[in-house]
């Protein structure tokens, strides 16, 4: 099970406040395709809410034990039916690492042909950070920062 600090899960549970249950416990209990949906889950978001249906407060906490000794989470809050649990996501240390570069992002510019009875060009493009696509498909640079001909008389611009 993953251990966290109280400071880290009163975070998590103001950040758990606004989502909404991705996994539902049904009467079956939880069955090994509900504890693979709660891993799929957590590996897509890391933050997840769960529901359980039942009556019976002793087998909701025995499942919210169950679920994060079993699948190495963290668990934040059980309030009635709902269960929130955290594990850090594994994909978004991949994501970090494929990134080129600050700013840098490709883009896909596909323009239809001027008839309309051709194939449209598709052009892949790398795009730096003060560069936007226009609905047209062609690249902008966003206009200088304007300075103030005050201060640039004073001698601070």
């Amino acid at each position: 099970m993953l251990k966290l600090t109280p400071a880290e899960r009163s975070a998590l549970r103001s950040e758990a406040h606004a989502l909404d249950p991705v996994v539902i416990v049904g009467d079956a209990g939880l069955t090994p395709a509900v504890l693979k949906e709660i891993d799929a889950s957590l590996n897509a978001h890391g933050l997840i809410k769960v529901r359980v249906f039942g009556d019976d407060r002793e087998a909701r906490i025995e499942m919210y034990e169950h679920i994060c000794a079993e699948l190495d989470a963290a668990p934040i809050q059980h309030i009635g039916k709902l269960l929130v649990l955290y594990r850090p996501r594994k994909e978004a240390a991949k994501e970090r690492s494929t990134r080129r570069g600050k700013g840098l992002r490709e883009v896909t510019i596909v323009k239809p042909s001027p008839s309309g009875t051709k194939r449209p060009t598709v052009k892949k493009v790398v795009l730096k950070g003060n560069e936007r696509v226009t609905a047209g498909g062609n690249i902008k640079r966003a206009k200088p920062r304007q300075t103030s001909s005050k201060k640039s008389a004073l001698g601070r611009g």
